[in-house]
């Protein structure tokens, strides 16, 4: 059983949790798989130092530490390897993590099989980039959005090369299920079950009284024009990390992905359960 292990040492306290992590893989007969940035920080083990373009090949399952945006970009490389990934959460909110750093024991469950395979559904978008046309996938959003000056942009919606509405608004989210409760969320958009196959598309700020989210089927082909009257940047943001600036005559295009991520669950909360702890009101029970 080898776990490719990838935590966020600028989390506090996640070299602790970590260590904790390694030595209860261990002790249930996983082969530690590191890259050779973290050979340092965790000399103490005996474990297996790989080259980057070997790292997610080798391994069975990979886990990632840290809280949501370590554990999203650590499963958009699972996804392209085609390997289960578990999200340990060592961050503040954990919504897309499989365990909590106080719930290590659930990890008997990697050597026995006694867990979930939940397939989440991506985003592939297309677009330009140093003149070239460029495609990647997102597990949350794809975010179009002006740059530091506060100008209102206006959109162009296409399905299945049909309009289906112009926007002005300070940006434009496209969100898989998952990304639902992210970004989308704080924009006034729906909250959608993760097993859902679906794409929504929420107005940021829109200067409209009536501009609402959008949720389109997840075989619908979306085009996306942004345009500015007032000459401002327009950035096209992919998962929160890689951000590109777009043209006018560069249209955007989304679709579903041909790949998703596995997402290791082992404990027998659903969806719902996570929500309420994660994203209810608390005051009640404080």
């Amino acid at each position: 059983m080898k776990i490719a292990l990838i935590p966020n040492l600028d989390k506090r306290d996640a070299k602790l949790h970590t260590s904790r992590v390694i030595a209860k893989l261990q002790q249930i007969g996983g082969e530690i798989l590191l890259q050779k940035e973290f050979q340092s920080e965790f000399s103490e083990f005996s474990v297996t130092i790989c080259d980057d373009d070997q790292f997610y090949l080798r391994c069975d399952y990979i886990v990632a530490i840290g809280g949501d945006g370590t554990i999203i970009r650590v499963a958009k490389y699972a996804a392209l390897s085609d390997k289960p990934v578990l999200g340990i959460n060592v961050g503040r909110l954990g919504f897309v993590a499989g365990l909590e750093k106080h719930e290590l024991s659930y990890l008997d469950a990697l050597a026995s099989g006694a867990y979930e395979i939940e397939e989440r559904m991506m985003i592939q978008v297309t677009y330009w980039e140093d003149g070239k046309q460029k495609v990647d996938h997102v597990i949350n959003e794809a975010v179009i959005a002006r740059g530091a000056l506060s100008k209102i942009v206006d959109f162009q919606v296409f399905s299945q090369e049909v309009s289906t509405g112009d926007y002005r608004a300070d940006g434009l989210i496209i969100a898989t299920p998952t990304g639902s409760t992210a970004y989308s969320l704080s924009a006034g958009g729906p909250v959608v079950d993760p097993q859902m196959d679906c794409i929504l598309l929420t107005p940021v700020c829109p200067h409209s009284l009536f501009s609402r989210t959008v949720v389109f089927g997840g075989k619908s082909k979306l085009k996306v024009q942004a345009s500015s009257l007032y000459n401002s940047d327009i950035f096209l943001t992919l998962d929160g990390e890689h951000s590109v600036q777009i043209h006018e005559e560069q249209p955007l295009e989304f679709c579903r992905s041909p790949l998703s991520v596995k997402m290791i669950r082992m404990k027998k909360n659903n969806f719902y359960n996570v929500l309420r702890e994660k994203l209810g009101d608390r005051r009640n029970t404080e």
